[in-house]
């Protein structure tokens, strides 16, 4: 449980103030429906996001502590307040050429109107954030290197003749299909989101293999050496691309989460509430991160990282219908902890194989 008292300690502070704003908004009715909308939305988001902190364990397991706690720190903080309250407040001002002000005092004020101008852009974001996801799933796909494979000799086949090259490939198909289901005056805009993705995560990429490299000559490496025991260290621990996978965490985290975002408004369309209800589920989806991180739960359930990456794979497909064609929030949810639950199983199986 320890690793979850402070998701409990934020989810108590934040509740009490969704009850506060409701109480301010309805009066004792509106506490109580504050209350419960925002519990609903924040086991919404744990559901939707558990393949996410899965995929954040299998990267956050090779860092340093100290980038750890940078990443449930500040991270948290870019997630919740960045990811989930100004990026659709951005994308509405860009939609609308209204300042971000103008824009709160819409989400608060006229909430109908500022959902009718987030549920427009929905196009553009699912082509950006279905692009990068769906890289994500592909080079995972594509990575010969794996020690074990979910699917056998097809997964093995596939890693062999698969490359970084393919995955772009495939998903600028992918992005070109979304394309083509969008009406004609939305057909750029749509292009140009998907291919942005593509960008984004090649550039991320590259950031984090250059930052890998060997650290220059001069900077001490020492394992011996105390954490933070000085700038060598520091320099050396920011040298071995810490940064460039910070930064594919929050870019992935920001792909997964405007689906929750816009899932939110089909409940209500309080954006404080939502805002607060969505921060309670990336708060326990960050613990859950920690948890599987210092469990070591990766290396004992083998193929529970490979049913969260074919859930984000699902999730990309999903996205990149979306322009055109309704999906359903539960089918959404319920897809990516099916692949979780089936991969748990796969790997309870796998263990006692090799126990007998």
């Amino acid at each position: 449980m320890r690793h979850f008292g402070v998701s409990f300690v934020v989810t108590f502070v934040l509740m009490a103030l969704a009850g506060w704003w409701g109480y301010n908004h309805g009066g004792s009715a509106g506490l109580l429906s504050a209350l419960w909308i925002c519990a609903v939305l924040g086991v919404m988001e744990v559901s939707l996001s558990f393949d996410n902190a899965v995929v954040n364990a299998s990267v956050l397991r090779h860092w340093s502590e100290f980038w750890r706690k940078l990443f449930l720190t500040v991270g948290i903080l870019v997630a919740v307040f960045g990811m989930r309250l100004v990026f659709p407040l951005l994308i509405v001002s860009v939609a609308t050429g209204l300042g971000l002000f103008d824009v709160w005092t819409m989400a608060t004020t006229t909430p109908d109107e500022y959902s009718r101008h987030l549920t427009e852009a929905h196009a553009q974001v699912a082509a950006f954030g279905g692009a990068f996801l769906l890289l994500v799933f592909l080079n995972f796909l594509f990575d010969e290197d794996k020690e074990h494979h979910w699917l056998g000799w097809i997964e093995e086949k596939l890693g062999a003749i698969g490359t970084g090259g393919l995955a772009v490939l495939l998903t600028l198909a992918g992005v070109f299909a979304c394309m083509s289901m969008v009406p004609a005056q939305d057909q750029l805009s749509v292009l140009t989101a998907g291919v942005v993705g593509v960008v984004v995560y090649l550039a991320v990429s590259w950031l984090s293999e250059l930052l890998e490299q060997d650290p220059p000559a001069g900077v001490e490496t020492d394992d011996a050496q105390p954490s933070g025991a000085g700038a060598g260290a520091v320099v050396a621990t920011v040298a071995r691309g810490s940064i460039g996978g910070f930064l594919y965490l929050e870019v992935l985290d920001a792909s997964f989460s405007f689906d929750g975002v816009i899932g939110a408004f089909a409940i209500t369309k309080d954006v404080v509430i939502i805002m607060l209800g969505l921060a309670i589920g990336a708060m326990f989806v960050r613990s859950l991160t920690v948890f599987l991180v210092h469990k070591g739960t990766l290396d004992e359930y083998v193929y529970l990282e490979h049913g969260a990456h074919y859930a984000i794979g699902i999730l990309a497909l999903i996205m990149l219908a979306s322009v055109k064609y309704h999906i359903p929030e539960w089918f959404t949810g319920l897809s990516g902890v099916a692949f979780i639950l089936i991969s748990l199983w796969s790997s309870i199986r796998y263990k006692r194989r090799h126990a007998a």
